[in-house]
């Protein structure tokens, strides 16, 4: 976690001036939001039925929500630290917020989760490192009749209450659509680096599901996945390697950590104008590379609105009130050509915003 908050800083930092003319969020603003329900939930095959949301005025009391995330090692996850903290402060609980440290820090999260449940967390909102690798400690929270949200990430769990994600199979075919349709078949072949995330993780195989599924048949040739934590130090390593081994290679796609380390390695090598960069989901670094033509193009999934449902979703379980059990914000690709016609505020934390580990 070392020299997080300052790399954190320099990323919204580049960001500032072009979020300037859309304004800040303010917390009474953002609702209804277009969002697209799930039916039945929890369906992998489920249908996409499109809503208005509209989250409560207030708790009629100030329950305790523990949220558990993977790291806090990247904007992305900074944004949905923004959505629940401000939520948890529109709705009037109290949030407490504990981070794993990373892709590889499965053991810590069941650790941080016990730990909520053993203080008296009312409910559970985890962004969890592992798809199934969470099953037994969720069994024991769900024994003891505590709500738990599954949110971002994909959990594979009978024992979860709600969920707050958007389908990560569509953000990577949205990805691989993208290229397909510049490169479909008949064109010159195109070499592709691929940079899934960290291998087990949910949402990794289905982003990597709906990325090789959408260029099949195209023009596009990607190479074997690289998969590794999503920190900077060793997406970039992924992505020096694939270039020394390609030189080649027409594009880099994969993580918005991959997007933004890839930035600069691709500049110091003068390859900025070979190698073309895409992600399969949106952090205020990939944005600030789109509006400066550095970065393709990424799907936009509004993190900062998940984490908003979520708190939403825990505090209507508590209460007993009417719950869309699995919700998420309606999926857009953003690019040079359309990023300054898109609202930007839900979507991305603004950029004097700074982690927040506790609300009161």
């Amino acid at each position: 976690m070392n020299g997080i908050p300052l790399r954190v800083s320099f990323v919204v930092g580049s960001l500032a001036c072009a979020l300037l003319w859309h304004g800040s969020a303010v917390a009474e603003d953002w609702f209804p939001y277009k969002a697209e329900s799930t039916e039945p939930p929890f369906s992998a095959t489920g249908k996409k039925v499109p809503i208005d949301y509209v989250p409560l005025a207030k708790a009629s009391k100030k329950w305790d929500i523990c949220v558990s995330f993977p790291h806090m090692k990247d904007a992305y996850w900074l944004g949905v630290d923004y959505g629940v903290a401000e939520e948890s402060k529109r709705l009037g609980v109290q949030m407490r917020l504990a981070d794993a440290g990373g892709y590889t820090n499965l053991a810590k999260q069941i650790s941080q989760i016990e730990d909520c449940v053993s203080r008296g967390a009312n409910a559970v909102v985890i962004g969890a490192i592992s798809g199934d690798g969470l099953s037994n400690v969720l069994k024991t929270v769900s024994a003891k009749k505590i709500p738990i949200i599954d949110l971002v990430n994909g959990i594979n769990s009978p024992d979860v209450s709600a969920k707050s994600l958007v389908s990560f199979y569509t953000m990577g075919q949205s990805t691989g659509e993208y290229l397909a349709k510049k490169h479909p078949a008949g064109s010159a072949s195109v070499k592709v680096g691929w940079f899934p995330g960290p291998a087990g993780a949910a949402w990794v195989e289905a982003a990597h599901k709906g990325f090789m599924d959408a260029v099949k048949g195209s023009a596009v040739t990607v190479l074997d996945p690289k998969y590794g934590d999503t920190g900077k130090e060793v997406q970039a390593k992924l992505v020096e390697d694939v270039l020394q081994a390609n030189p080649d290679l027409a594009y880099v796609a994969g993580t918005a950590v991959t997007a933004e380390a890839a930035v600069g390695i691709l500049r110091s090598r003068g390859l900025d104008k070979q190698v073309q960069l895409l992600s399969f989901y949106m952090t205020p670094g990939v944005y600030a590379g789109i509006t400066q033509g550095r970065i393709l193009a990424a799907p936009a999934d509004s993190m900062v609105i998940q984490g908003r449902f979520a708190i939403d979703q825990a505090v209507r379980i508590l209460e007993g009130k009417e719950v869309t059990k699995h919700v998420g914000p309606k999926i857009f690709v953003v690019d040079g050509s359309n990023y300054k016609k898109a609202k930007f505020d839900d979507i991305l934390p603004p950029p004097d915003f700074r982690p927040v580990f506790e609300v009161k």
